[in-house]
């Protein structure tokens, strides 16, 4: 199992805002790197997308316990099985996040998907901060 962890951003909302930004999947697509993504679509409980030179990429929602997790699982769609974990750590009306993928994926390819796995992790994250800073 190959876990990567985003960075950890504080934004100034409560946690219970962005989980519920969060429960919509048209929203995912602006914490995406735009010039990245391509052939995006979504239904509000699942969103699928093309990487940039790489595959595409379905996500669906998966529970979680509001309002500080929300999981997003891999749907058929995507190239093998993940998990993708948002946590919001709420203190004092500021919330820390940070997003936590766990996947089923072999040694060669995790070779080629880990930094680029993690800089978009961390693109999400820097996307919650400005959207909701």
């Amino acid at each position: 199992m190959t876990k990567i962890e985003s960075k950890k951003v504080e934004i100034g909302k409560p946690a219970e805002t962005l989980y519920a930004f969060l429960q919509d999947m048209n929203n995912f697509q602006q914490l995406l790197p735009q010039d990245r993504i391509s052939e995006w679509k979504s239904d509000g409980n699942s969103c699928s997308f093309k990487v940039q030179g790489a595959a595409t990429i379905g996500l669906q929602l998966d529970g979680g316990t509001p309002p500080d997790h929300v999981r997003l699982k891999a749907t058929e769609r995507s190239p093998f099985p993940f998990t993708l974990d948002v946590y919001m750590k709420e203190n004092g009306g500021v919330t820390t996040a940070w997003q936590e993928f766990n996947g089923d994926i072999n040694p060669f390819i995790k070779m080629m998907v880990e930094k680029p796995l993690k800089n978009l992790f961390d693109h999400i994250a820097d996307r919650m901060k400005e959207i909701h800073g």
